[in-house]
C-alpha cells in the first residue's frame, strides 16, 4: 500500500465524523495557543527588559583597566596595544580618554566657566562607538572642542543645581580661552591657548551625571604638552614655595611627551552585545584585564531561560490533556473501521501498514491542531502587543517605552510547538493503532468488534 493510498484513506475516514474531527483539533489547537503564548510572554520580557538594554553603548563596551605583569613588563595601554583592540573581529571601536592634569582656567568673553574635566580623546574613533551630540558637530580643525551638557549649570544657594538650564548650544561659535601653565627657567607662566567650540554633547542617561566636562582632539592635547614639556599637560605639585632646582629636579621627573604614550580609560567597543563575551575572554586571554556589564547579565539570562523554561513545560501540560482528546478520537476510529481493517488483512496489508496508517491519521490531526494553534498565538501576541499597554496607560495612567512587547513569538518556538504536538499526537496513537493490528479478520468482517 503507497504513502499517496494511505493518505487518501486517511482521509476519506476523517471525513466521515467531521464534528469529531473538529473538536479533536480544536483542543489541539487550544492546547498549542496555549503553549506558545504561555512561553511567548518569557521571551517578550526577557527581549524588552534585558536585550533592549543591550542596545546601550555601556553594555557593549568592554573597560581595559589594566595589564597582566607576567605577560608584559610595561603595565600602561600605549599604541601597540590600541592596534591589537582594533584588530579583533567583532569590534566596532576602540576609544580612550586622556584627562588634562591641569585646570586651565577656562573662559569665554572674561568670564570663568566651571569645568570638571579636561579630556583629549579619538572623536573619530568616538563617532564609531556613539558619541552623541546634543546640538552642532564634531572638530575638524585642531583649536575646536566639544562642551558638556551641563558646563553652563549653576547653583543654588545650597549648592543644587539650578531647575533653570541655560542652553550649551548658545556657546557655539564662541571662543574659550584656556591657559596653559607651564614652568620656564623654574618660574611658573602661563600661554593662552584659544578654542572655538563647535559642539555640545548629549545630555547624560543618568540624571545625576553632570557633565561639565571639555572634549577636545589629539592635536591639541600634542599642543598642550608642547607648551608643558610633560604628558598630558602634568605639572608638579608642591606642599611649600618650592625653589627653581626643586621644580627643575621634579619637572625632569615627569614622563615626557616624547615617549611612548599611555593612553587612560581604554573601552573596546563590541559591534552588539552578542559578541562582548568572545571578545572579552579573547583579550583576557592576551593578558589584558578587563570587565562588561554584559558579564553581569549572565544571571538575568539565566533566570529568563528557567523561567521559559518553566512556562513551555506548564504549556505542554494543556496539550498532553489535549492528547487525551486524540486517544478518545482514535480508539473510536479503531472501532468504527473494524471492517475496513478486516479487509485491508483479508487482501494482505501487512500490520505494520495498518498501524502506520492509523498514526498518520493522528499525527495529521497534533499539525492541523499545531498550525492553527500557532496562526491564533500570533494572533493573540499581536492583539496584546498592541493592546495591553494603551489599557495600562488607561487604567493605570502609566506609560511603557514604546518598543516594550510584553510577547514575542521566536520562529523556534512555533517549531517546538509544532514538534510538542506532533509527539504527543503519535504517542496518543500508538495504542489504538496497535488494537487495529490485532484485530481479528472474521471477527472483523462480522463487524463484532
Amino acid at each position: 500500500m503507497k504513502f499517496g493510498d494511505q493518505l487518501r484513506f486517511v482521509r476519506q475516514n476523517m471525513k466521515r465524523n467531521k464534528t469529531r474531527l473538529f473538536m479533536t483539533v480544536l483542543a489541539t489547537a487550544m492546547g498549542c495557543a496555549f503553549l506558545t503564548v504561555l512561553a511567548s510572554v518569557g521571551f517578550g520580557l526577557q527581549q524588552s527588559m534585558v536585550e533592549e538594554i543591550t542596545g546601550d553603548r555601556l553594555v557593549t563596551e568592554i573597560t581595559i583597566y589594566g595589564k597582566n605583569p607576567d605577560k608584559f613588563d610595561s603595565q600602561g595601554i600605549q599604541k601597540g596595544d590600541i592596534d591589537y583592540f582594533q584588530s579583533l573581529p567583532n569590534v566596532k571601536a576602540v576609544t580612550y580618554r586622556n584627562y588634562i592634569q591641569q585646570y586651565m582656567e577656562p573662559s569665554i568673553d572674561g568670564n570663568p566657566v566651571n569645568v570638571n574635566q579636561r579630556i583629549g580623546m579619538d572623536f573619530e574613533a568616538e563617532k564609531q562607538a556613539g558619541f552623541g551630540l546634543s546640538a552642532g558637530r564634531l572638530p575638524e580643525g585642531n583649536n575646536e572642542i566639544v562642551i558638556g551638557y551641563h558646563i553652563r549649570e549653576v547653583m543654588d544657594e545650597e549648592g543644587r543645581p539650578s531647575s533653570e538650564l541655560p542652553a550649551a548650544s548658545e556657546w557655539l561659535g564662541k571662543t574659550m580661552t584656556l591657559q596653559v601653565s607651564y614652568y620656564e627657567d623654574g618660574e611658573l607662566a602661563k600661554k593662552p591657548l584659544e578654542t572655538v567650540i563647535v559642539g555640545v554633547a548629549e545630555q547624560p542617561t543618568k540624571e545625576w551625571n553632570r557633565d561639565r566636562n571639555i572634549y577636545m582632539g589629539e592635536e591639541m592635547l600634542t599642543q598642550i604638552e608642547a607648551i608643558t614639556g610633560t604628558q598630558l599637560g602634568e605639572l608638579p605639585y608642591f606642599e611649600v614655595e618650592p625653589t627653581k632646582e626643586q621644580v627643575q629636579k621634579l619637572i625632569e621627573q615627569l614622563p615626557k611627551p616624547t615617549g611612548e604614550r599611555q593612553y587612560q580609560d581604554v573601552t573596546v567597543v563590541a559591534e552588539n552585545a552578542s559578541k562582548v563575551k568572545g571578545i572579552a575572554e579573547k583579550i583576557r586571554e592576551q593578558g589584558y584585564f578587563n570587565h562588561s556589564i554584559a558579564d553581569e547579565l549572565k544571571q538575568v539570562n539565566m533566570l529568563f531561560t528557567i523561567m521559559k523554561i518553566g512556562l513551555i513545560f506548564v504549556g505542554t501540560i494543556a496539550v498532553l490533556i489535549a492528547s487525551i482528546g486524540i486517544f478518545n478520537t482514535m480508539t473510536m476510529a479503531v472501532t468504527e473501521r473494524a471492517q475496513d481493517i478486516g479487509i485491508m488483512k483479508a487482501i494482505g496489508a501487512h500490520p505494520s501498514v495498518i498501524r502506520r496508517v492509523f498514526l498518520l491519521e493522528s499525527s495529521l490531526i497534533g499539525l492541523f491542531g499545531a498550525i492553527i494553534g500557532t496562526v491564533v498565538s500570533y494572533a493573540i501576541s499581536i492583539a496584546v502587543n498592541a493592546g495591553l499597554p494603551i489599557m495600562i496607560e488607561v487604567l493605570m495612567e502609566e506609560s511603557l517605552p514604546a518598543d516594550f512587547k510584553f510577547s514575542v513569538i521566536p520562529p523556534y518556538l512555533a517549531a517546538l510547538t509544532c514538534l510538542i504536538a506532533l509527539g504527543v499526537a503519535l504517542i496518543s496513537g500508538q495504542r489504538p493503532a496497535r488494537r487495529a493490528t490485532r484485530i481479528d479478520v472474521l471477527s472483523a468482517l462480522r463487524r463484532e468488534v
